[in-house]
């Protein structure tokens, strides 16, 4: 089992230490999203000096390219992408039931490469295989996207999730088995909650998703602002306390990061941040601005004074417009460095304030200034 300690815990929030293959990871804490094995415009060193302790990709993408068997033979992703941290890897689920062309029944999915047309498979025993063969410390299960927010669609999705995380936890059983035989490190499975908007489908599937007694358990689908409070307290005073729980693509706005970790979720991943970066959106301790505005052409003020990345300790405001302005690909890293680091620090401060007994003075010091 993946060895999870709660250091501090109050309802259901909760300050712990996940301890990986690849090394302890401290929660609440933001996972940093290499979807490709890379974290786009930054290389892993940045991500080390900018303070991510993990990092997540996903596995739709690594099958097209390199290929997870390359990705085994150069001795895992954390070799092959020089993280010397905790890993996870996403099923790729999202990606695949999104593509246009994909045919989907009880065994698993058909669809084509995006990039060459091939045609492939995924099945629940195939995403086992090639997340084994990535490497990572962490994987989840494969799971079904419903096509809309329609109840009945995320009721078929939430069962068929099911039947398909029996299959997962067989074969990832199987593989680990094997890995054992061959003194390979350990690698865990979380399963998927699912159920959408719908609190009795997530009580359902909180429900089946413990009993199957994974090492621990990612929460997706489809979230709203407003109900994801209900739904997490739902959730998780279902999953047993004792394992981890990762908030699976959550983190673009920062209120969210404070209702999951408020509500007892450990790890959160999303690609917002570095994605709004390269597209000039950065977030301050004042709300996000839009460095490429006019009004930043002649700001020699650093982007936030109260920030220690390399972005802020070295440039102006009028520096990075400037590098938006010109299409310099240094604008991009620059930015990305910034909002990452930005929202990995929240997240290490919403952990500082849970074991210091002062998470709420914190919640409310901070929205109430980002959100004025």
């Amino acid at each position: 089992m993946l060895k999870f300690d709660i250091l501090k815990s109050k309802d259901l929030m909760r300050a712990g230490v996940i301890h990986a293959p690849h090394g302890d990871i401290k929660t609440p804490c933001f996972v940093g999203a290499a979807t490709r094995a890379a974290v786009k415009a930054l290389t892993m060193k940045e991500m080390r000096d900018l303070g991510s302790q993990a990092i997540l990709s996903n596995t739709y993408h690594l099958i097209l390219a390199p290929g997870t068997k390359l990705i085994e033979k150069a001795g895992g992703l954390a070799e092959f992408n020089s993280w010397h941290g905790p890993t996870f890897t996403d099923s790729g689920g999202f990606q695949i039931f999104s593509l246009p062309d994909v045919k989907i029944s009880k065994d698993g999915a058909k669809f084509k490469s995006h990039i060459n047309g091939d045609k492939l498979e995924m099945t629940p025993e195939s995403s086992m295989q090639c997340q084994w063969e990535i490497g990572a410390d962490i994987h989840m299960a494969f799971d079904h996207l419903a096509k809309s927010e329609k109840r009945e669609d995320m009721e078929e999705a939430m069962n068929r999730t099911h039947d398909w995380l029996i299959r997962c936890k067989k074969e990832h059983d199987k593989l680990a088995l094997e890995a054992k035989k061959r003194c390979q490190p350990e690698q865990y499975l979380y399963a998927v909650v699912q159920g959408g908007t719908f609190n009795d489908l997530r009580a359902k599937s909180a429900e089946f998703c413990k009993n199957i007694d994974p090492d621990g358990f990612g929460i997706g689908g489809v979230f709203v602002a407003d109900g994801m409070e209900e739904m997490l307290k739902t959730v998780n005073s279902i999953l047993p306390e004792n394992k981890p729980r990762h908030l699976l693509g959550m983190g673009q706005e920062p209120i969210d990061l404070f209702v999951g970790a408020e509500y007892g979720c450990d790890t959160f991943d999303c690609v917002a941040p570095t994605r709004m970066a390269r597209n000039g959106s950065l977030y301050t301790l004042d709300g996000r601005i839009n460095i490429k505005n006019a009004k930043f052409k002649d700001d020699f003020s650093p982007l936030m004074s109260e920030c220690d990345c390399e972005c802020c300790k070295n440039y102006t405001k009028a520096y990075l417009h400037h590098l938006f302005k010109t299409d310099e690909i240094a604008a991009k890293v620059l930015a990305s460095i910034h909002n990452e680091h930005f929202v990995v620090t929240i997240v290490d401060k919403i952990r500082e304030s849970i074991l210091s007994d002062n998470f709420e003075e914190y919640k409310h010091e901070f929205l109430a200034r980002y959100y004025s």
